[in-house]
């Protein structure tokens, strides 16, 4: 038995500045690993490239590891970085196999394809129309009719914070090895739903995510091979943005069908619990100082979400917005988790741990699509720290994947520990802040530019969480978007 594997994962934000060239996909490096390389980057993670090279050593299978690219959310993928990884995976498959896993993420677009992984799997149909392709996806997926039409079994997380990332690739490549062994016909069905749920109501410990993804749990239970919600990446301008999903049964298409329209009936009739209402800043920051004038002795920080900024969602991650409301407010015991600023870092190394610097921080990056220029702010504080920036994540998220920020330091700044970054790095693992010195549990206040994610490695040590509308690509606002390409009419733009 041969397998081909692979893993191309980007979440395409079409309204961010922040270029997506082939060496994003890399870690450390200017191209993404492939072969024996791309087998020691991922064995024994908790990613689905990981579970797929578990389940083919474990299967004796024969396997080749075509491509192993991944990439921090950001703008449209540049056509060069989507030919190398395409043409490799398409090529591998075409040289033969008896099946093809894939670790995709759902929400690519390049710059000439709106469904980037559906293009990917057009191309590998016209080489191989019978192989059977398992594909697992980001709960973020923006599903086109080509990734059903072509892919044989589809599997999506279940959890957001992603912390099921490894159990998605399991689900995806058992059913593919079953069907490979005679014990399984995978018959499956798909479908969508016009609506855009805001990614700040999307959390699967939130409702109503929570039951939608207990009710794909029960399917499973049920019988069906694999069954997913996708609530949809909304931060993109493309027509098929929003929910979608899937059910693949064995044998039987119109249970998948059946159960399939169920599970978008049930999104559909709970659409007004996915609209995100927006608190101004002003009243944030009066929120987050009562909370930590009234919490406990010992008690962990009180969280301030910068969640218009997340790296995850395709931020910039240089917005100094709600930072900047912090300095401006005096609090003090606190860290902020991270401004990208390359430029910053270079002047703080220049100058040496222990340097008092005054420097302008952030706001280096303008966002047209918004109508927004960078708003840098000018600030005096001491270097407390510099270091490569390289950490491993404990998990339960991205378990034992490694994580680069680049040349990094810690700027102290009015009783603020900055953590500034050369390479964007969402904040969602203990070991982003251990690598850099800073123990949060101690803190009055922790800002992390993050919506959903930090609650994988961060909530327990958290007193309580604000969420504080900044600024930036990631806003939960669709006006400040204009959506011009998504399909209409579509909920909560349109009153349907």
């Amino acid at each position: 038995m041969k397998l081909v594997i692979a893993q191309m994962k980007h979440e395409t934000n079409t309204f961010s500045p922040v270029p997506t060239p082939l060496s994003r996909f890399a870690t450390g490096t200017d191209v993404p690993p492939e072969g024996a390389a791309a087998v020691a980057a991922y064995k024994g993670t908790g990613s689905a490239i990981g579970a797929f090279i578990e389940l083919a050593e474990a299967a004796g299978a024969d396997y080749a590891v075509a491509v192993a690219g991944n990439a921090w959310p950001s703008g449209p993928v540049h056509d060069d970085a989507f030919e190398h990884m395409a043409s490799r995976i398409v090529a591998a498959v075409a040289a033969g196999c008896d099946a093809v896993l894939l670790d995709l993420h759902g929400a690519m677009v390049t710059q000439t394809h709106e469904d980037g992984e559906g293009e990917l799997l057009r191309r590998i149909r016209a080489v191989a129309p019978t192989v059977p392709i398992g594909v697992a996806l980001d709960m973020h997926t923006n599903l086109y009719d080509a990734i059903g039409e072509h892919a044989t079994v589809i599997a999506g997380y279940q959890t957001y914070p992603h912390i099921d990332v490894y159990e998605t690739g399991l689900r995806a490549g058992k059913a593919i090895l079953a069907m490979l062994a005679g014990k399984a016909k995978p018959a499956m069905a798909f479908g969508r739903q016009p609506m855009l749920p805001h990614v700040m109501r999307q959390g699967s410990d939130d409702e109503p995510n929570k039951s939608l993804q207990a009710r794909c749990r029960e399917m499973e239970a049920q019988g069906a091979l694999c069954a997913s919600v996708f609530v949809g990446f909304p931060n993109a301008d493309i027509a098929y943005a929003g929910l979608s999903a899937v059910v693949v049964c064995d044998g039987d298409a119109d249970q998948a069908r059946r159960w399939t329209d169920e599970l978008l009936e049930m999104a559909w009739s709970r659409r007004a619990e996915f609209v995100y209402q927006i608190e101004d800043l002003p009243t944030s920051m009066a929120r987050a100082r009562a909370l930590a004038d009234a919490k406990p002795a010992g008690s962990g920080p009180v969280v301030l979400l910068d969640h218009s900024d997340n790296c995850a969602s395709g931020g910039t991650m240089d917005t100094m917005t709600v930072l900047g409301a912090m300095l401006d407010a005096g609090l003090t015991n606190a860290a902020a988790f991270a401004i990208f600023d390359p430029a910053a870092v270079q002047q703080m190394t220049a100058a040496g741990v222990g340097s008092t610097i005054t420097l302008s921080l952030g706001g280096k990056l303008d966002m047209p699509s918004i109508g927004l220029k960078g708003t840098p702010r000018t600030v005096t504080g001491r270097v407390r720290l510099l270091c490569d920036g390289r950490y491993r994540n404990r998990g339960p998220m991205g378990r034992g994947e490694l994580n680069d920020m680049g040349p990094t330091a810690v700027l102290q700044v009015a009783g603020i520990d900055v953590v500034v970054i050369s390479n964007h790095v969402e904040p969602n693992d203990l070991a982003a802040f251990t690598a850099v010195g800073i123990a949060p549990d101690r803190l009055t206040y922790l800002m992390l530019k993050s919506r959903i994610h930090w609650r994988a490695g961060l909530r327990p040590l958290s007193h309580a969480t604000v969420e504080c509308a900044g600024t930036g690509v990631c806003s939960s606002d669709y006006a400040l978007l204009g959506l011009h390409k998504v399909r209409r009419p579509i909920y909560p733009i349109d009153a349907i």
